[in-house]
Parts: structure tokens; C-alpha cells; sequence
């Protein structure tokens, strides 16, 4: 609908059923409804209905509450903790590497589950100070979280909750093993496991915030809101931006050589270092491109709050307005040959005169992605541990499709044979 909606022009009006959409696609809007009037658009439709899930945490708080939880795990994520968590990131994108290079000759392995336990294993060591191994299915849960939220989104909550759907009742299920595992996470007021929290990390952050509560009940909630969304955004995201990376590297051989040679050329057979993100260029460049082809966050949906004007369209006050990344990131006025893969594209120098506005993988303004330093490290090292070590096959004859979700997941995953290279 995104796609079809940017045919008609950067400013459209959506009529759908009881409600009319507002959709814009031009980086002067995005700016316009991101930063520069973000008090007056908040969290809209889809995040609304994943408050079932989520509660009021960090992805779908707004006003004073939000602005009390950033500031308490902000910290967590700042850029000198971020470059101390460097070692940790490439030991775990390691532990991918062989894990994968053991399957080789061994049949298709589920790319998109083995990403699901990295990017969880990297959580949990840099964020949590926790061992995320021991809790099974927690991809599977928040995806059927996501699809539950997704398909009340679409029908407008035309369907009562009550009513015992498949979906309703896989919702159910994942939303009590959710509960179940932010138990587990902050027994005995800190996790458990080989790591121990040195107190910077986030989950240190938010116990001893909500430690602060007056009431009981509200604490615990607080932290349960804030540790689901957490667990949510802090993996899903950058899960995704791989399965797509390795996806389009598969399509495109000569990028997939180009990767090989500058990781083993700045690398050799070390891991990364938090100063090799400046000395991987190309990877740097393909991890960009690919999020601009498959952003982490495929739509920004915003709820007006008082009338605006974008783009000559009037805004009525509660108006349901609508910023997609990825119809942005292919908008042919601003990027050549929109649908082709290019990681030249981002390379330094290349940028020429591109709006800044014209490229938000992780969104924009006062509420752009507290962890995008990390997701992109996380996604950089990767890349060129798999490149260096491996050549990853997709399956002849898979279909690969995307699935909308929180990001641009792959419905029925991404089957790859291993071959290694080195």
C-alpha cells in the first residue's frame, strides 16, 4: 500500500473504511514529522495496538514518561561504553561464524534463526549483563506478538480481543512466555548468569530506576514494559538487517568478493576492533545500502495531535499520518536507480548533496534508535566475519518474501547451504 500510495505524489490522503491516512514521502516531510514538529505527532497506529505486548515501554511511551526512560538508559548506550562492548560483539558474530562453518556439508541451515540467536546473544552480554541462551523461543514469541499486532492494525480492531482466533491465542501464549523470561531476567534484583552486571549496563539502569517508584505494583510494571521492548528492539532489528545482507550478498557475487578482500586485507585472521569500523569502508557502505533497500524500521506511524500542514495537505488534529522508510529510500529523486543494489552509494565521498532526511534507517529526531551505534557495529562485524570465513547459498528454488513486522523480516526464513572460503 506504502509503495503504491508514493505513485500519487510525496503528500497523499488514504481514505480507508472509518479512517483517512496521511501519508508523506519526502525527506523535508519526514524532518517536518520527526524533528522539527515531533510534539505534536506521537506514536500511531500498529504501536498502539503492540501497547498489549509491550506496555508503555521506550518504543511506545510518549511525554514526560518517555523522556524519564530515555534518560535512564541512555547511558547504556553511550559511545565510549558501546566501544568497550566492541570485544564482546565480535566474540558472539565469531561464534556465528563457527557455528555455521560446522553445518558445512551438513544440509540447509535456517540462516534466519541461527541471526535470531546472535543478535539475542549480543543483548544479553552487552545490554543485560545476562545469558539470553537459556530462554527457547523468544524469536518465535515476538514474532507472534508482531503478527498479532500487525493484523489488528490492518483490521482497524474490528475483531474483539476476546474472540479466540489462532493468532489471538498464539498471542496469548507468546505474551505470557514473555512475562515469563522478564521474571527470570530480574530475580534477586539482578540477573544471573556468566556475565555480571557492572552497573552501567541496562538492566542494572532500570532496576535501580524503578527501584525508585513509591508503588509496588508500578515498578514492576515499569520494568516489565521497559525490558520487553527492550529484548524486542534490541534484537529483532538487526536480526533482519542480516538476513537481507547475506540475502542480496548471495545476488550479487562481485559485492560478496569485495567484502572477502577488504576483511581479510584490514583484518587478517583477528577479530575486529571497535577501530575497524572506520577501516571497513565497503562494509560499512553494504550494511547502509542494505538498510536503505530493507530499513530495520519500515514504517513510522504517527498520530497528529493538533492541525498541521505538510506538503500543502491539510492535517487535522488526530489524524492518523504515516513516514515510511522504505518508500523514502527509493524515492527517484533523490537516489539513482532506486531498486538496484549499490553500496558505492554510501561510501565516503559518494554522498554528494542527498537530504539528509532522505536515508532514516533508524528513524529521525528526538526519537531516533537509542542503540543504532551498536546495531551497526553488531551488523558491520558480522558481515565481515561471514565474508572473510564463508560463502552462504540461498536454497535454489526458496522464495525469499518480506514479512512487515517491526522490520522487514522474511516470512519462512532464509535456507542457506555453507561453503566455506577460507
Amino acid at each position: 500500500m506504502m509503495t503504491a500510495a508514493a505513485g500519487y505524489g510525496d503528500a497523499v490522503r488514504l481514505p480507508m473504511g472509518p479512517k483517512t491516512l496521511y501519508f508523506f514521502n519526502h525527506p523535508d516531510h519526514a524532518k517536518h514529522v520527526l524533528a522539527d514538529n515531533a510534539a505534536n505527532y506521537h506514536k500511531g497506529i500498529g504501536l498502539v495496538q503492540a501497547r498489549r505486548a509491550l506496555g508503555d515501554g521506550l518504543l511506545t511511551s510518549e511525554g514526560e514518561l518517555w523522556r524519564r526512560q530515555r534518560k535512564v538508559v541512555q547511558p547504556a548506550f553511550q559511545h565510549k561504553r558501546i566501544a568497550g562492548q566492541a570485544d564482546a560483539v565480535a566474540q558472539e558474530a565469531a561464534a556465528l561464524v563457527a557455528r555455521l562453518r560446522a553445518r558445512a556439508g551438513h544440509g540447509p541451515v535456517r540462516l534466519d534463526q541461527e541471526l535470531t540467536g546472535l543478535t539475542l546473544g549480543v543483548l544479553g552480554r552487552t545490554l543485560l549483563a545476562s545469558d539470553l541462551g537459556g530462554f527457547d523461543g523468544l524469536g518465535h514469541a515476538f514474532e507472534a506478538v508482531q503478527d498479532q499486532a500487525m493484523f489488528e492494525m490492518v483490521t482497524m480492531n474490528a475483531v474483539p480481543t476476546w474472540v479466540p482466533l489462532p493468532g489471538q491465542l498464539r498471542f496469548r501464549h507468546a505474551r505470557a512466555r514473555l512475562q515469563h523470561v522478564v521474571e527470570r531476567l530480574t530475580e534477586s534484583g539482578h540477573p544471573k548468569g556468566a556475565d555480571a552486571g557492572d552497573g552501567t549496563d541496562a538492566l542494572s539502569r532500570l532496576i535501580a530506576s524503578v527501584g525508585e517508584e513509591t508503588d509496588a505494583s508500578t515498578g514492576r510494571r515499569r520494568l516489565r514494559d521497559e525490558l520487553i521492548t527492550l529484548l524486542l528492539a534490541g534484537h529483532e532489528t538487526t536480526a533482519s538487517t542480516l538476513g537481507w545482507t547475506c540475502y542480496l550478498i548471495d545476488r550479487h557475487p562481485e559485492v560478496r568478493e569485495r567484502l572477502h578482500e577488504e576483511a581479510v586485507e584490514v583484518l587478517g585472521d583477528r577479530l575486529p576492533s571497535y577501530e575497524d569500523l572506520q577501516r571497513l569502508p565497503f562494509t560499512t557502505a553494504t550494511v547502509e545500502e542494505v538498510m536503505r533497500l530493507y530499513p530495520p524500521v519500515w514504517i513510522l506511524p504517527r498520530q497528529a495531535q493538533a492541525d498541521d500542514e505538510i506538503g500543502g495537505l491539510h492535517v487535522p488534529a488526530g489524524a492518523d499520518v504515516l513516514v515510511s522508510p522504505f518508500t523514502l529510500h527509493r524515492h527517484p529523486r533523490f537516489w539513482e536507480a532506486p531498486e538496484q543494489f549499490r553500496p558505492e552509494r554510501f561510501l565516503p565521498g559518494a554522498r554528494g548533496d542527498r537530504p539528509r532526511y532522505a536515508h532514516i534507517p533508524f528513524g529521525a529526531g528526538p526519537r531516533v534508535c537509542v542503540g543504532s551505534s551498536l546495531g551497526l557495529m553488531e551488523a558491520v562485524f558480522t558481515v565481515a566475519l561471514l565474508c572473510r570465513e564463508l560463502r552462504l547459498e540461498k536454497v535454489p528454488g526458496h522464495r525469499v518474501v518480506a514479512q512487515p513486522m517491526l522490520s522487514l523480516g522474511m516470512r519462512d526464513g532464509l535456507p542457506v547451504t555453507v561453503h566455506p572460503v577460507r
